[in-house]
């Protein structure tokens, strides 16, 4: 029995190497794919296992790096370096692109069902993938409200579902009500689920190194937020195109 298989890519973006992480399922046939970013800390084996068992879905899956193989544990380094980052669309774009490119090369994916998932800062360069226009099937995010440049939000043409914990002081209801209403404007089929009583990066396991305020976990929930990405995927890129449709949808009445 053939099981998932994984593997390190290497590939240039921001000026730097970047180390990612790739994760084939089973099979040699081509498969939807799932571009995973992370929190702005960097690639980690969280991010990692999360590959693994997409791949396990079904899906080939690539955790992409942010930080050229440096996993960034002092918040005022990872601060030094995201900030200016997601003030950037085109640096976040070229890291997402890089990042998209080594995944639609790989032959098991199939280049026209990708989706992107992605924590924190991960989850801003999935957005901004979607306002540059590429085709995505789906975008799903947790800790990202990030907001865009006017207008541009109209070029996303899939579904975006994005997760916050009510207590994140990052991503306040101001922020969220700002990201909504882009979303609305520009006429994007959006969801938000706010998980209550969480705080920022809810869904990452407890660290042992420093971490900026705000930042806590929340097992339940982060259960739950994982649960609602796959779910998302089932929906927008089912791994069987005939998957994921109401059985009960074209019934009549009383059937």
């Amino acid at each position: 029995m053939t099981t998932m298989t994984t593997r390190t890519v290497e590939y240039s973006a921001d000026g730097l190497t970047m180390i990612g992480h790739l994760a084939l399922p089973a099979g040699v046939d081509r498969r939807p794919a799932v571009l995973l970013g992370p929190e702005g800390t960097g690639l980690s084996d969280v991010e990692r296992r999360r590959a693994d068992a997409l791949a396990e879905l079904g899906y080939v899956a690539l955790a992409f790096d942010l930080h050229g193989g440096r996993y960034l544990g002092d918040p005022e380094e990872m601060l030094a370096r995201c900030l200016p980052l997601l003030a950037d669309p085109e640096r976040m774009r070229g890291i997402g692109h890089a990042a998209l490119d080594v995944l639609r090369t790989e032959p098991r994916t199939d280049p026209d069902r990708i989706a992107a998932v992605g924590y924190g800062t991960g989850g801003a360069i999935g957005l901004e993938l979607g306002r540059a226009g590429v085709s995505l099937r789906a975008i799903g995010t947790v800790n990202a409200l990030t907001t865009g440049r006017p207008g541009e939000a109209e070029r996303i043409r899939c579904p975006v579902w994005a997760g916050v914990g009510s207590e994140d002081p990052i991503m306040p209801p101001a922020q969220r009500n700002a990201f909504t209403a882009e979303m609305q404007a520009a006429g994007v089929d959006w969801r938000l689920t706010v998980y209550g009583g969480a705080l920022h990066a809810f869904h990452h396991p407890p660290v042992d190194h420093p971490t900026v305020p705000g930042v806590g976990h929340h097992a339940r929930h982060a259960q739950r937020a994982w649960r609602d990405v796959v779910d998302l995927l089932a929906e927008c890129l089912p791994v069987t195109e005939d998957l994921g449709h109401d059985p009960g949808e074209h019934a009549g009445p009383g059937h």
